[in-house]
């Protein structure tokens, strides 16, 4: 292939909605026991959040694992679960890294480019795991942006948010206090733009609710039901789910508009 035709990092990731980043990435290997213990913990966590090392042991061992409570906490950890948050902790807080309050309690979403916020959930697959991050807009529910990585660097997530903000500029946005949101690099791009900057409340899952949805509904509609065998079909799999999302299915609340129709107000 003649070097002008040929296919740089940048387009590969580009093409496959991965983080640059990523294409370096070494992942540690995991055993399909263990994977497959893993992705159980997942279904169990998605469904029962508030559940914590020994009922999910209890849960795992009903489904014929025999998983005790010592292994259940370390697997939980190492997919960034804690019950005490109601939500995956992907994104852990660094020690120096400026917190920013929770501006959003008590504040009635009216419009679009209002609020955004953003989050990472863990990604099963029948050969491994990725991690999926999004943007999301509060009013319309409208996916603005999405990428898939297999290492939780923030870059990635400063690439989502870039991405995003190519389609507006929100008034506020939201995310947890994770070293990935807190750090300067992901900072500074929204100060830049003169957006303000809150934080979710330490263990309170209501806070960023909206994104927290769509979590559940990425995995109970599509995810689990598809079971994809590897990054690449879960990549075009998450294309055609998003697109789908926001063009395609009906929500009661924006009055059975799409999220689509409701961020560009047709």
């Amino acid at each position: 292939m003649p070097e002008d035709e040929a296919f740089t990092i940048d387009k590969q990731c580009l093409l496959l909605g991965l983080s640059r980043s990523t294409y370096y990435y070494v992942p540690v290997p995991v055993s399909p026991e263990t994977l497959a213990i893993m992705n159980a913990i997942d279904k169990i966590y998605t469904a029962h959040p508030v559940k914590g090392k020994r009922s999910i042991s209890a849960d795992l061992k009903n489904l014929g694992y025999d998983v005790g409570i010592d292994l259940a906490r370390t697997l939980m950890r190492k997919m960034g679960l804690e019950a005490i948050y109601r939500k995956p902790n992907l994104s852990k807080p660094c020690p120096g890294h400026k917190i920013y309050p929770y501006l959003l309690r008590g504040v009635e979403i009216t419009r679009i480019n209002q609020v955004w916020s953003t989050d990472i959930t863990y990604i099963p697959m029948e050969t491994g795991f990725l991690y999926l991050t999004a943007v999301i807009d509060w009013y319309s529910r409208y996916i603005l942006s999405w990428k898939l990585s297999n290492s939780l660097e923030g870059s990635f997530c400063q690439e989502v948010l870039k991405e995003a903000l190519e389609l507006g500029i929100p008034d506020i946005f939201n995310t947890d206090q994770g070293c990935q949101y807190t750090s300067t690099d992901f900072t500074s791009i929204l100060l830049e733009k003169g957006i303000l900057i809150s934080m979710d409340g330490r263990g309170r899952a209501l806070d960023n609710i909206f994104i927290e949805r769509l979590w559940r509904t990425v995995k109970y509609e599509d995810i689990y039901l598809k079971s994809y065998v590897n990054g690449t079909e879960l990549y075009r799999g998450m294309k055609e789910y998003f697109f789908y999302y926001n063009t395609g299915r009906l929500h009661s609340s924006l009055k059975y508009k799409t999220p689509h129709s409701a961020y560009v107000g047709v």
